[in-house]
């Protein structure tokens, strides 16, 4: 400021004395460790909305418990499900998350069960009939890894939760995940 502007600037304000201001710097940057998160959480939900749609509606059976087994996978995998022969080793709760998050949850549950290699596992989605109950179903059935899925037996949910069998065995390449 040069001193005219500060003279002119003395009269309007009656003579009061003018103090220029410093102007502060603050910087606005994330750290890297937030960039990073910030990226992974979109990453993974890019990943989950890929795996799983909405538009995509698999042809499940209308008529009795809630099931499903690819074609490739003999049937009696379902009967062993239903029986409750298989131990499940992992179990996820979706009570309380929006779908966004109930699709980020089961792909880090799926992830997570080829990683240690656990082939069956429970997922719990109430019995309310709300969203997760209707939609679940038609999610994990897009799951490149899934073998079969049936009504959980009464011990672990029965009506409101789905019993999960995956295909653990490493890829094409050798890698598990």
């Amino acid at each position: 400021m040069n001193d005219n502007d500060q003279d002119s600037m003395m009269a309007l304000l009656g003579g009061a004395p003018i103090k220029q201001l410093k102007q502060d710097t603050a910087d606005l940057r994330q750290t890297k460790e937030v960039r990073i998160r910030k990226h992974k959480i979109k990453q993974d939900q890019k990943q989950a909305e890929f795996y799983f749609s909405d538009g995509y509606v698999p042809h499940l059976n209308d008529e009795g418990p809630m099931r499903y087994c690819r074609d490739d996978v003999e049937k009696y995998e379902l009967k062993k499900l239903r029986r409750g022969d298989y131990m499940p080793e992992l179990i996820l709760d979706l009570h309380g998350l929006n779908q966004n998050d109930a699709k980020l949850e089961i792909l880090a549950m799926f992830k997570e069960c080829k990683r240690s290699q656990m082939q069956c596992c429970v997922i719990v989605h109430g019995v309310s009939g709300g969203t997760l109950k209707a939609r679940t179903p038609y999610w994990i059935a897009q799951y490149p890894d899934l073998l079969a899925f049936h009504q959980a037996p009464l011990e672990w949910g029965g009506q409101g939760a789905l019993i999960v069998l995956l295909d653990i065995a490493p890829d094409e390449n050798g890698k598990i995940d």
